[in-house]
This record gives C-alpha cells, sequence and structure tokens, in this order.
C-alpha cells in the first residue's frame, strides 16, 4: 500500500529530528561516485541541477565548492533541509531550497539540465509510484538532460531507515525510465555506513531523449 504523503513527511521529520545526520545508514562526507557520474555527463559552473531528497546530503556543499550557481534541493523534511541550511551558512542562500513530496511537487517544465538522486527512488516500492517519479523526472528534465539514479542493488538490504525498499539494478531503473531516458553508464558502489555495515548500491546515469 503506498504511503500518504503526510505520513511520508511525518516519519522523515522524525527521523531528521532525533537523529544527527552524519549517524545515518547513507551519509557519506562526500557522494564521490555521484561527482564522477556527473563529471561523466558533463556537469559545469552554468549547470542547473536539482538534488532530490538531497535533505541534509553534503552533495551541495560539493556542488557550490565547484562553483555551480544554479542548485536546487528538494526533500520532503523541512528538518531535513534546514540542517544543510545550518550547515551551510550564508552560502546556503545561493541554493534553491524546495520542501515537498517528489510524486507531487510542481517543478519547471525542462527547468534542470540534471535530475540527481541517491536513495529516493527505491522506497518507492509500488509501480505505480515509481512509473509516477519517471514521468516527473521526464517533465522537469530538458532534452539532453541527464538523471542520475542511485539506490539500494539487488543484493542490498530489503529495508532503510525502518521502511521496505525496492532493490533494483541499473537496468531495472532504466527500464521505468525508459523510452524518454535512455541508459548511459551504471556502476556498483558497496558503501560502509557510519556504523561499519556494508551495503550494495546500483548507480544508472541516464541521458534525458
Amino acid at each position: 500500500m503506498t504511503v500518504n504523503v503526510i505520513d511520508r513527511q511525518a516519519h522523515w521529520q522524525t527521523v531528521y529530528r532525533t537523529r544527527a545526520a552524519d549517524s545515518f545508514s547513507w551519509y557519506r562526507p562526500h557522494l564521490q561516485t555521484s561527482l564522477e557520474l556527473l563529471d561523466i555527463a558533463g556537469l559545469s559552473v552554468d549547470s542547473h541541477l536539482i538534488d532530490i531528497g538531497g535533505g541534509a546530503s553534503t552533495l551541495v556543499d560539493d556542488l557550490l565548492d565547484r562553483r555551480l550557481n544554479k542548485v536546487s534541493v528538494l526533500d520532503i523534511s523541512a528538518r531535513a533541509l534546514a540542517i544543510a541550511q545550518y550547515r551551510l551558512g550564508d552560502r546556503g542562500q545561493q541554493v534553491s531550497w524546495i520542501v515537498g513530496d517528489v510524486l507531487q511537487a510542481v517543478l519547471p517544465a525542462g527547468g534542470f539540465g540534471y535530475w540527481h538522486d541517491r536513495a529516493v527512488l527505491h522506497f518507492l516500492t509500488e509501480t505505480s509510484d515509481a512509473v509516477r517519479y519517471a514521468q516527473q523526472a521526464a517533465r522537469a528534465v530538458q532534452s539532453g538532460g541527464y538523471a542520475l539514479i542511485s539506490g539500494f542493488a539487488p543484493d542490498g538490504p530489503d529495508k532503510c531507515s525502518g521502511l521496505p525498499v525496492a532493490r533494483r539494478s541499473a537496468d531495472d531503473v532504466a527500464a521505468i525510465f525508459a523510452p524518454e531516458f535512455v541508459l548511459l553508464e551504471q556502476r556498483a558502489e558497496v558503501h560502509v555506513t557510519p556504523a561499519g555495515a556494508e551495503q550494495s548500491f546500483a548507480y544508472a546515469l541516464l541521458r534525458r531523449t
């Protein structure tokens, strides 16, 4: 059964209110694999990137360090975004912060050259929600733009932060996004959590047709 927006918001608000951002299982000080794949896709200072479910992630810090001047971060949890804003201080004013559910957010048509998601799509276990997500990306990413999607691989955990997840390969993700996107590159990563556990992630770099 699909969890409604209010339930998702309440869940993530509680998660970010009760735990330190660097204690979450998905935390990394730098999202190196994402940055490498974005470089392959031609990310530049003039690129407009939206980080889906970016929350308290440090990706925005690294993008600002690279002098990107058009960065948006969307998250369902206002608390998560507040953590990132506090960490960035005055630099946070350079970022467009969007509180909302990706399935319902109103995003500008063709407004982004890059769509980044590390561990959001894998929470959408219902096929209809995953398809709706892909449709949102297709509307928001300009022709010739890119979507970088990562989440638990088929041999990864079956839950994250107390919620069930859908484990997918890069080919599985590409099938959800087809035909509006085509798969360009895929990567496998063994992520070591702050607690020392290993988690298998799959990355899919897709290009908007």
